[in-house]
């Protein structure tokens, strides 16, 4: 990985409690190494309690509430999985607005495990090609999406991953991304 080539690009991290660990511990650092900033965003202030799978781990001090959020304040979002974690946030009105507007933006989303869940609840999936843990891949096919058992898969705009062993490749495509998109807005700049 080529180091701080994502320099002043501002990433925003959609979670809330029990979000698996590895999901957003490791693709933040990625992230940071790459030099990007780093914001996590949640529902409610405080702290998120992080899983590792169905044992609860560390605390995460949250930077910014939704309500306090604006897509058009960020350059790419991240959304970690956790069933209880993307089963509780794709509900909440302002984390799917919030994704539109990267979207329709053409901003970069990364997604792994069951975080699609929230581009499926915010209607973003139909003619869509992604991956996810392979027990939502229902919920995509019946949204119009086009799902897929692999360990990373890029469709345009959104990079995504299917579970903790997928990181590497996640992280790693994750970062491509979100570079040529910095690229592209410095082209059109």
């Amino acid at each position: 990985m080529e180091s701080k080539n994502l320099e002043a690009m501002r990433v925003a991290i959609l979670a809330t409690d029990d979000f698996e660990e590895a999901e957003l511990v490791e693709p933040r650092k990625a992230l940071e190494k790459a030099g990007a900033e780093t914001i996590l965003i949640a529902p409610h202030p405080g702290e998120i309690q992080a899983m590792n799978h169905d044992e609860k781990t560390i605390k995460i001090e949250v930077d910014r509430t939704l309500d306090e959020a604006d897509a058009d304040d960020f350059d790419a979002v991240l959304l970690p999985g956790g069933a209880l974690n993307a089963d509780a946030l794709r509900v909440v009105e302002a984390a799917q607005e919030f994704v539109r507007g990267i979207d329709e933006s053409g901003k970069p989303i990364a997604v792994i495990c069951h975080a699609p869940w929230l581009l499926v609840s915010s209607d973003l999936v139909d003619g869509r090609t992604i991956t996810s843990y392979r027990t939502i891949q229902d919920d995509i096919r019946n949204a119009g999406g086009n799902w897929v058992d692999k360990e990373v898969v890029r469709d345009e705009n959104w990079v995504s991953s299917r579970q903790p062993s997928d990181i590497p490749a996640f992280n790693r495509e994750m970062i491509k991304l979100f570079r040529e998109q910095r690229e592209k807005s410095k082209q059109a700049a």
